[in-house]
């Protein structure tokens, strides 16, 4: 830049410095006139601070300020251009000199600054002179918002009765303009409804307590405040908020009875636990601090008591015990409420409780007929005839009427058979005379019934002794078995015995033992009291013989101590035994038995041998028929056999014989099965069966061919039939033909020789002339 050009700087006086409160009106009419003037030298620019004043109305575009080249000779020889934020429709400059206006409102609330860029051409070269100035144009605020409560409506709740000063809740509002410049954003809180409970901090917006509240003469109330900005001086925008303030209730309030004086009544049938009646005591307190508890004074608890409906808060009255109309007619009972919950600050304000007085009548009602006695005891002795008196029960009518009583026995036909009542008086008797052996105590039913009003029903027990009689003499405890051996020695112990006595004695029994009068001179056992209720008998004399006598029969006499005492006689059975020093009762007792019956050892030892071979056949009687039963499982579909019964009844008869039946049934067919390895005992078989011929059933021989036939059977499954009988016969010993059973032959006819035909004579030459190897001719 040249000295010409630095000649030529302009200044540009501008008057747009900020303005104190109390000149705003009259800045926002002369802006220009307004603010201070400032030079600042930019690459040859000439510039000022730019601001433009929001929400301001004017007939013509707003001045903003100006720019000016310093090569600017104001010679029309330049062009200024403004490009940026809001150019040409917000902001305008004048393309000869620089100056700059706004055409349109500004709000600084949606956009404080804009950034303009200002360029300077030559007209003639359409070329720049300077480089190109970015520039701010800031907007300056106005108080154009009214404070605003974001976060109303508001609810609090404090404790009623609270000191003055207690912090409630604190309102805020908000200002849109802007906070650093003026006091467009510095609000003000007042009360505007709510005095004199509440007041408000003017800055913080802070609700507090003014005075004590009752929650119970008003438990709501709604207070109204108000923010001003500006800080309330006069043109200042406000806004209003509610606030609901509610008062939560504290136990400051006793309970109250409605009454001071209740009236109940209950009937003398009622049970134990009936309702007599409800008490309830107000209290203005809510929930936990109204919850209260009931009490009766000690005067009358013991026939009624009370409890607390926790629901309803009242108190219940209920029956503790049975009242009864003619013993008392009517009950006076003071009844207290207290509060459960009690709030110490309030304690000197007096007791949070209250008492009432409940006066209970009793209604006299028909009652059943009352026994003097719950349980009666009675007592009669055993034996007593029938007839006799047993004791008295007594009933009365407790109503003021008085109505007779029938009294009856129920419940047990035995006892109404034993026992039998007056119905006027309640006399009880017997029926037939008791035995304290079979029932010492008896359990009677009586029942009073009035006779006015028979569903009027009372019962007593009565509980019935059988004293004790001796009636009963003593006896053995069990059926003794006594044995002595024949070798026994004199004074030797053999058995003791003891008694029983069935009656009941106070001091207890005491029996007395000794042999019976006409046995008291026997030699051969003694009898020794031990005096303890037991005794010992012991022989007599030495040696005892079976032959002459087997049983002994010892007449015991035994005395109890009874008034007056009884005597009894029993026998106590003594068996000699053929030992040598110990008893063997089993063989004592059954060798008894069988002397019973007659019989001597020899006879006894056989009887059982009989019994023992009896059993042994028939259990193998038994076994053989199982084992026959016992059949292998055949399919449905095999093959059916018919079983032939074959007699001969003569030495021969030629080819007669065979027809009598089918021998091809016997010869072994083809079936499909499995064949078994069959051992090879044809000839063997064979051989046995001549020698067979010769011998007898009880030859080894014999039995050896029977047993090789049932090898070769049971081998074999292919033979039938599978289950078949065999029967094997013998001619004898001395038969020259021997057996014809064709059960001998072997499995093929051309493997046996009949050439042993002709040796069995003129019967069976037609035969060997058959089957005979070497035939004659003329055969």
């Amino acid at each position: 830049m040249n000295s010409s050009v630095l000649l030529h700087l302009m200044v540009m006086l501008v008057q747009l410095w900020p303005y104190s409160p109390s000149t705003q009106s009259s800045s926002a009419q002369n802006t220009v006139q307004s603010f201070t003037a400032v030079r600042r030298v930019k690459r040859g620019w000439l510039w000022e601070p730019l601001f433009a004043t929001e929400e301001q109305i004017t007939p013509n575009p707003m001045y903003i300020g100006q720019l000016k080249s310093d090569l600017d000779k104001q010679e029309g020889k330049l062009k200024y251009n403004l490009t940026g934020e809001g150019a040409g429709n917000i902001f305008i400059i004048n393309e000869d000199n620089g100056t700059i206006y706004a055409i349109q409102k500004l709000d600084r609330e949606k956009k404080p600054f804009y950034i303009l860029t200002a360029q300077a051409i030559n007209r003639s070269t359409r070329l720049p002179v300077e480089p190109p100035l970015e520039f701010i144009i800031r907007v300056r605020d106005v108080n154009d918002n009214e404070p605003q409560f974001l976060d109303g409506p508001y609810v609090a709740t404090v404790p009623e009765m609270s000191p003055e000063g207690t912090s409630v809740t604190q309102v805020t509002a908000t200002d849109a303009d802007d906070p650093s410049y003026g006091n467009s954003a510095r609000l003000l809180y007042s009360l505007i409804q709510g005095q004199p409970y509440f007041s408000v901090e003017p800055k913080t917006g802070v609700i507090r307590m003014a005075s004590h509240m009752d929650r119970e003469t008003k438990d709501q109330y709604l207070v109204i405040i108000q923010a001003k900005d500006m800080v309330g001086q006069p043109g200042a925008l406000s806004a209003t908020a509610t606030v609901t303030i509610n008062l939560s209730d504290i136990n400051d309030n006793p309970p109250k009875f409605q009454h001071r004086l209740y009236y109940m009544s209950v009937s003398e049938e009622a049970p134990v636990g009936t309702t007599v009646g409800k008490v309830f005591a107000e209290d203005s307190d809510t929930g936990d601090n109204a919850a209260m508890d009931y009490f009766i004074e000690a005067d009358s608890s013991d026939t009624f008591s009370i409890i607390t409906n926790n629901e309803t808060q009242e108190g219940i009255v209920l029956l503790k015990k049975r009242v009864d109309y003619e013993s008392q007619r009517r009950y006076s009972i003071e009844v207290k409420a207290v509060n459960r919950y009690i709030d110490e600050r309030f304690l000197k304000e007096g007791p949070f409780e209250d008492t009432t007085i409940v006066k209970i009548n009793v209604k006299d009602a028909d009652e059943p007929p009352v026994f003097t006695l719950e349980n009666y005891v009675m007592e009669i002795a055993e034996g007593a005839e029938s007839g006799s008196l047993v004791g008295v029960v007594t009933a009365r009518d407790p109503d003021d009427d008085n109505s007779p009583i029938r009294y009856s026995i129920v419940r047990s036909t035995l006892l109404k058979r034993l026992f039998s009542i007056n119905e006027h008086n309640g006399a009880i008797i017997t029926t037939e005379p008791l035995d304290r052996e079979i029932a010492s105590w008896h359990n009677i039913t009586v029942t009073a019934t009035e006779t006015r009003n028979p569903e009027k029903i009372s019962e007593a027990n009565v509980y019935v002794q059988v004293l004790d009689v001796n009636d009963n003499a003593p006896e053995f405890p069990k059926d003794y078995e006594t044995f002595v051996c024949e070798n026994a020695v004199s004074g030797q112990l053999i058995q003791n015995i003891s008694a029983v006595d069935r009656d009941d004695s106070a001091g207890g029994h005491h029996f007395n033992f000794s042999l019976a009068q006409e046995d008291a001179n026997s030699s051969y056992f003694t009898v020794k009291d031990n005096q303890d209720n037991t005794a010992g008998i012991f022989t007599g004399k030495s040696g005892f013989r079976r032959q002459e006598q087997f049983f002994f029969y010892l007449p015991i006499l035994i005395q109890d101590n009874g008034t007056p005492p009884l005597t009894s006689t029993n026998t106590l059975t003594v068996t000699v035994c053929d030992c040598d020093t110990e008893v063997n009762t089993f063989y004592c007792r059954y060798g008894a038995f069988m002397y019973s019956l007659g019989l001597s050892t020899e006879a006894l030892v056989a009887v059982l041998a009989c019994i023992l071979i009896f059993l042994v056949f028939f259990l193998a009687i038994v076994t053989i028929r199982q084992q026959q039963k016992k059949k292998p499982p055949f399919s449905e579909k095999m093959e059916e056999f018919r079983e032939n019964i074959v007699s001969y009844d003569d030495e021969g008869g030629g080819e007669e014989d065979t027809e009598a039946f089918d021998i091809s049934a016997l010869r072994t067919r083809t079936v499909v099965r499995t064949h078994k390895p069959r051992k090879k005992v044809a000839s063997e078989i064979h051989s046995l069966y001549r020698q067979s011929l010769q011998v007898g059933p009880d030859s080894a021989i014999f039995r050896q061919f029977i047993s090789e036939k049932l090898e070769e059977a049971n081998t074999d499954p292919s033979v039938p039939p599978y289950d078949s009988l065999q029967t094997y016969a013998f001619e004898g010993t001395g038969s020259l033909a021997g057996s014809l059973s064709s059960l001998g032959s072997t499995t093929s006819d051309m493997d046996q020789s009949y050439d042993y035909l002709a040796d069995w004579g003129p019967h069976f030459k037609q035969l060997a002339g058959m089957y005979s190897s070497h035939r004659t001719v003329g055969d």
